[in-house]
């Protein structure tokens, strides 16, 4: 009797497949496991979850909890409220990074007027 060896979770090196038939299928039946597992996700934590997929050959399919352009406009509308929430308070998180380099500027440039 022969001992079977467990491999466990290992990491698996993506490549592109070069074939254009073996993606397509490979395409169709993860593009399945996805869907489901995106379903079991939504049934489990109450959530509403959408997934949208863009086949290589440009053909759009989309699996949501509810329909997938009611959570587009939900998921939009927060990030608009987000942007004029921050606006208001005279945040922009376009130029945070920006800003923070412009000070990071000030502090060297105050630094070297010390020096001299």
């Amino acid at each position: 009797m022969e001992i079977e060896i467990k491999k466990g979770k290992r990491k698996i090196e993506l490549n592109l497949i070069e074939s254009e038939r073996a993606r397509t299928i490979s395409f169709s039946k993860r593009k399945k496991t996805l869907f489901q597992d995106a379903e079991k996700l939504a049934n489990r934590s109450g959530y509403e979850v959408g997934v949208m997929l863009f086949s290589p050959g440009g053909k759009p399919f989309s699996c949501g909890s509810t329909s997938i352009e009611d959570i587009i406009d939900k998921f939009l509308k927060g990030k608009l409220e987000d942007r004029q929430r921050d606006h208001a308070e005279g945040k922009s998180i376009r130029f945070k990074e920006l800003y923070d380099l412009l000070k990071e500027l000030q502090i060297l440039n105050e630094k070297k007027q010390d020096e001299y």
